[in-house]
């Protein structure tokens, strides 16, 4: 009995794997949110109408997104970040007395070319960041997120933030942003981390910290690990 059914948790932990490894491919490659990617990986993996019976985490996929990116994305991936990551500098700082934070692919190192860049904003008059969007020219569309701590929903403005670099026919480039508006008394949990996350990059960071992140220049493109 307790041979079956270390064999059966076994294969489950091997289909959680390749299920998060076929996630991480349709993320990076097709630029599918997580959740997206979940659906269309079981599918692959055991056929439309297929049941689930085990899914991989954000934080396994997150993994696999990582070490996919270092096998097949080692060359150009850093300086995707890099051009990612001073775009988020930039955006934070034209928001800067919003208390802004950068959250999503950008901040944690798994951004692709498909990413967008995520900012909250902390402030107890969200019609005042909406006039600054308006005195600065900045079109935006208003819409709701979740909030981080899984509460609420919050106000959100998304709209089209320029890159540093240029396309094929030399126009300027963008990513797409969204500022997500938060009361100023949620800031003090933003940086809390669950028991899980101990020891783990914290989720979002400030205008401090993706500063230094720019400063210190594309990261790292060497091959992971692998007896790791």
């Amino acid at each position: 009995m307790l041979a079956e059914l270390t064999r059966t948790l076994s294969s489950m932990d091997a289909l959680r794997d390749e299920l998060a490894a076929v996630a991480a491919r349709l993320i990076v490659e097709d630029g599918l949110d997580y959740a997206s990617a979940k659906r269309k990986a079981a599918r692959q993996v055991l056929g439309p109408g297929a049941h689930v019976e085990v899914q991989p985490d954000n934080a396994d996929i997150q993994d696999q997104v990582k070490l996919y990116l270092a096998l097949f994305h080692g060359d150009d991936h850093p300086h995707v970040l890099w051009n990612l990551r001073r775009a988020a500098l930039s955006l934070m700082e034209e928001f800067a007395e919003f208390r802004p934070y950068l959250a999503g692919a950008v901040w944690n190192g798994t951004a692709t070319a498909h990413s967008g860049l995520h900012v909250l904003l902390f402030t107890d008059d969200s019609k005042a960041v909406e006039i600054h969007c308006i005195n600065r020219d900045i079109v935006y569309r208003a819409g709701e997120a979740a909030h981080y701590a899984g509460r609420q929903r919050v106000e959100r403005l998304e709209f089209e933030w320029p890159l540093q670099s240029t396309n094929a026919q030399g126009r300027p480039r963008t990513a797409p942003a969204a500022l997500s508006l938060y009361p100023l008394k949620d800031e003090r949990g933003v940086l809390l981390r669950s028991p899980r996350a101990a020891g783990k990059q914290a989720e979002r960071g400030n205008l401090q910290a993706v500063r230094a992140l720019v400063q210190a220049g594309p990261p790292h493109s060497g091959q992971p690990d692998l007896d790791r």
